[in-house]
């Protein structure tokens, strides 16, 4: 007898669940909301990227954009589009535990989600090849501070490319920023 009603139970809760979905079979079906909904990709603090690796070997040296030395210290230099990731912009890749700051740009950049690592030779850089990782943002950089560095060198197409956009984020127009 108590197998019958533990039974009955069940088949009546099933029931009422099964009336419970069934109402709503028409209704929009919601998909679940995750922490990067509704917010700009600038300022979400965790992001995938794609990044390759560079030297002072290669043609730049070793000076980066902002007149400093490509650091491969404790917080290592890093190279981005400045609209995406503003200059100073220090974060952590989640894989290594490693620290860099945005100090460079380079022109196969603009445009893309792509940061270009530092690293000290050119074996640590083939090494690193193109990888996608994560990375944890631990400080935004200045916009307004790229956008004045960049402004006066615009010359070259790709830094051209950074500005526009830098001045449609913060609302500016030639002249003003």
């Amino acid at each position: 007898m108590n197998l019958r009603l533990l039974f009955a139970i069940g088949a009546a809760s099933l029931s009422l669940v099964g009336c419970a979905t069934s109402s709503s079979a028409n209704a929009p079906q919601k998909r679940h909301w995750s922490p990067s909904d509704n917010i700009p990709r600038h300022v979400q603090k965790m992001q995938r990227v794609r990044t390759t690796a560079y030297s002072c070997r290669e043609k730049g040296g070793a000076r980066n954009a902002i007149g400093g030395r490509l650091s491969a210290g404790p917080v290592k230099s890093a190279a981005a589009d400045w609209s995406r990731f503003p200059m100073g912009t220090k974060f952590r890749l989640i894989q290594t535990g490693e620290l860099y700051r945005i100090e460079d740009y380079g022109s196969a950049l603009v445009g893309t989600q792509t940061i270009d690592l530092y690293k000290p030779s050119m074996r640590a850089m083939r090494a690193w090849g193109v990888r996608q990782v994560d990375i944890e943002i631990l400080e935004w950089g200045c916009p307004e501070r790229s956008l004045k560095i960049l402004s006066d060198r615009t010359r070259n197409r790709h830094v051209r490319k950074m500005v526009e956009s830098l001045r449609a984020d913060l609302g500016t127009r030639p002249g003003r920023g």
